[in-house]
């Protein structure tokens, strides 16, 4: 598989990007928010859903980082930002258009987890890190 780099700088890049994290693993340490910098960024083990061969193959994960530029706040809900260990189920990232190319960014989390980023503009950077591995599962989701 080769490694993913990717940059959203308006809704449909997002949708390609929000795409290729479903159901990646992110650990709550592993996210942050550089004011000084204006970036949030957090680290994953995204599930590649390109490399399933079949219903009974369990897919592949990599780790990938994801970073927004042009972050002006950062509100969490849903989860305890201080639990460290704490790990999340990335579901989707949205954007959502306020005034100009500002805008809110949120990242949804399975269990109802969410970070909301307001931002200036949209540009995000997704870039896979390193080997795959043999995921442990396939994620599955309820259809109701």
């Amino acid at each position: 598989m080769t490694d993913l780099k990717l940059i959203a700088l308006d809704t449909e890049d997002l949708e390609v990007v929000s795409a290729h994290v479903q159901d990646a693993v992110v650990r709550v340490a592993d996210m942050g928010y550089a004011r000084a910098d204006r970036r949030f960024a957090l680290l994953m083990n995204r599930f590649d859903w390109q490399s399933v061969q079949g219903k009974r193959d369990k897919g592949q994960r990599k780790r990938a980082a994801l970073h927004f530029d042009s972050v002006q706040s950062v509100v969490t809900a849903g989860f305890d930002p201080g639990a460290a260990e704490g790990v999340l189920s990335l579901l989707a990232i949205t954007f959502m258009p306020i005034d100009g190319p500002a805008g809110i960014v949120e990242l949804s989390f399975a269990g109802g987890g969410t970070v909301r980023l307001g931002v200036e503009c949209l540009e995000a950077r997704l870039s896979d890190l390193g080997a795959t591995w043999a995921a442990a599962a396939k994620p599955a989701h309820a259809l109701d």
